[in-house]
């Protein structure tokens, strides 16, 4: 009886196992509301068991195939024109159906932060378009943030095809939004967006094996990630060190043991800081916590559920006290602060908001670029005024951590190879920031990406569409030396790969902020190129680009490609960040002039010039040289200097 009873149990598990494994499964990109590129074979794949049979129907049409001993299967469908809503039905010994299916171009959208970029995040600037952003065909798909070493990724661990509305819109990426609303207006089309993209990262995180094998040192390091002990030792190393850092903050603080946050707390000994600022200017560049205080006076008690409070960015991380009580918290310095809290923490009179402020390695406080106020029944009362402050604990910088996203070929492991089955129009990248400090190096790291990605997506050299770094950080009163010019120069030597075009931002950019807020112009700028290598019904020619150079008299007058745009300068204003320099390259400011659309640089400082730089810095503002499209001139050089 026990043998009976014990061989029904294993031919029941026998049984389930088998039809568990006999379940066709699909990819989470193949899913409802997904959009299929147009004129072109789809390929349609997933999973089974071994040799198991399976058929789908697809727009009037059926296939059919077999998995394979492995259990891995697809489908090439006929070529297919723009439209939909259609339906796919997949028949096996289970049955899928796929709805709202749509027939359009799918761009893939990488990169780093400025990618990943939420609308949400410039919701004040977008109002207007998040409310009227209601359209089912443009959707959008995000790929979970996730890292593989050891092998290339055939599944991603998630994700869902969104339609674009006020509730959802948000999400997505912003830049990519604008990208596909541009295309969309002109082209009338279904327009998917598969954004993976991460913030933070470098170049070679999305880089295959393949394609990095080029530069030793990446390579070297993909391989040791192999391992699974080495991988688990930074995972440990970076955990321990953040760990026993955050623990001696909490147990050295005075702030925490002398209960500063509390309302009542005597701050009369506090040193004074007008915000926003860093608290360098005040105490010096200490690492550690420091604790901000203010006492606001409301004539009444808020009558509205809700106040806000809105304090900008701030570096690294802090929390937030009002009237003793704890109103919200924020781990990294990216994130602009706004804190919703019930109205029952403020009262009629005297209020405190105190904040506790970390910071790891850099310069503590606040950042300028964003307001910081209090929202109380529709009354902004004004934060950028002066504060108290005082340090609670001074620490070591904590160690920099070995950020894992940014090794050799991870994110391409994890997050592209993936997608390859996915048919696409193009992809539109947005990075750059993360290998600033070696661009020298991204001239020939960055179209090894690029032609990595085109070998293995097996699609022929499609379109790639990038963004130039937008200016950033303090400007400078004079010329010197900038990685970020290096980069964006290395970003339009890439242009020289085919179907690729580049977005320059060199506008957009804020001085305090690395994310600006304007991501409708990159997006359209983007749309732009898309529609000079794609869209246009006509030929289209490229932005004007610094061609060559030659002396003239004591100057130099320097040449443009041939294009059918002119140059321009907009405003009533010279044209700035013009530089010259003489065999000594030691440069100065010069003065330019258009002419006969080439222009002509000279200073009397500099006798015998042998070289200008156009933009040469990390932030060259207010930039006011432009084609007659309206956009700006690409950075330039026209020596090869190493610095």
């Amino acid at each position: 009886m026990k043998i009976i009873i014990k061989n029904i149990v294993h031919l029941f598990f026998l049984f389930l196992f088998t039809t568990i494994n006999s379940q066709v499964k699909l990819p989470k990109l193949i899913s409802d509301g997904m959009i299929l590129q147009r004129n072109t074979e789809i390929k349609i794949w997933g999973w089974a068991a071994a040799n198991e049979k399976i058929e789908i129907y697809f727009v009037g049409k059926k296939y059919t195939t077999k998995a394979n001993k492995n259990g891995e299967w697809h489908i090439l469908t006929s070529e297919l024109k723009a439209g939909g809503p259609h339906e796919m039905k997949i028949l096996a010994k289970n049955k899928i159906t796929i709805n709202n299916i749509l027939i359009g171009d799918v761009w893939l959208a990488s990169g780093q932060s400025n990618m990943s970029y939420e609308l949400r995040s410039s919701k004040k600037l977008y109002q207007n378009d998040i409310a009227n952003s209601t359209n089912q065909n443009i959707r959008h798909f995000k790929v979970p943030l996730s890292y593989s070493f050891k092998e290339a990724k055939h599944r991603i661990k998630g994700g869902t095809w969104v339609s674009a509305n006020p509730k959802t819109v948000g999400n997505f990426s912003a830049v990519a939004y604008f990208f596909a609303r541009k295309i969309y207006a002109q082209e009338k089309i279904p327009i998917g967006i598969i954004n993976s993209s991460w913030g933070g990262t470098p170049a070679q995180a999305w880089t295959s094996e393949k394609a990095i094998k080029k530069f030793p040192y990446y390579y070297k390091e993909a391989q040791l990630l192999k391992k699974g002990s080495a991988l688990k030792n930074i995972e440990l190393k970076n955990k321990n060190n953040q760990k026993k850092w955050i623990a001696e903050a909490i147990a050295k603080d005075q702030g925490i043991t002398g209960n500063w946050k509390s309302k009542n707390s005597n701050d009369s000994d506090w040193k004074t800081i007008k915000l926003p600022n860093f608290w360098n200017s005040t105490i010096g560049n200490k690492k550690g916590a420091v604790w901000f205080r203010k006492t606001i006076v409301l004539e009444n008690s808020p009558s509205s559920k809700t106040v806000v409070l809105n304090l900008g960015r701030i570096s690294d991380a802090d929390s937030v006290f009002v009237n003793g009580v704890f109103a919200g918290k924020t781990d990294h310095k990216f994130k602009i602060r706004n804190y919703n809290f019930s109205k029952n923490l403020l009262k009629k009179g005297k209020n405190t908001i105190a904040i506790r402020v970390l910071a790891y390695r850099g310069n503590g406080g606040f950042i300028k670029g964003n307001p910081m106020n209090l929202v109380v029944d529709g009354n902004k009362i004004p934060l950028n005024t002066t504060w108290k402050l005082k340090l609670g604990i001074q620490l070591k910088p904590l160690a920099r951590p070995e950020q894992l996203n940014r090794k050799p070929t991870g994110l391409y492991n994890a997050m592209i190879s993936p997608l390859l089955n996915y048919k696409i129009k193009g992809a539109i990248w947005y990075q750059g920031e993360g290998n600033a400090s070696k661009a020298k190096e991204y001239n020939t790291l960055f179209p090894a990406m690029i032609q990595g990605w085109r070998a293995d997506f097996k699609q022929g050299d499609f379109p790639f569409l990038f963004v130039q770094l937008a200016n950033f950080q303090k400007p400078i009163k004079n010329p010197l030396p900038s990685n970020w010019a290096m980069l964006r120069e290395a970003q339009t030597n890439t242009l020289k790969l085919s179907k690729t075009g580049m977005a320059v931002i060199i506008d957009v950019g804020e001085q305090n902020d690395i994310h600006p807020k304007n991501k409708k112009d990159v997006g359209f700028r983007l749309a732009s190129e898309a529609n000079r290598l794609i869209y246009a019904s006509k030929k289209v020619s490229k932005s004007p680009y610094y061609k060559s150079m030659k002396i003239v008299n004591n100057g130099i007058e320097v040449s443009f490609s041939p294009s059918q745009y002119n140059l321009i300068k907009k405003g009533k204003l010279p044209l700035k960040h013009f530089a010259i320099a003489g065999v000594d390259k030691k440069f100065v400011w010069a003065e330019a002039v258009i002419k006969d659309d080439k222009i002509y640089v000279w200073s009397p400082k500099v006798k015998k010039p042998v070289t200008v730089r156009y933009a040469w810095a990390n932030n060259p503002e207010n930039v006011n040289l432009y084609d007659s499209k309206g956009f700006p001139i690409s950075p330039f050089r026209t020596d090869t200097w190493k610095k």
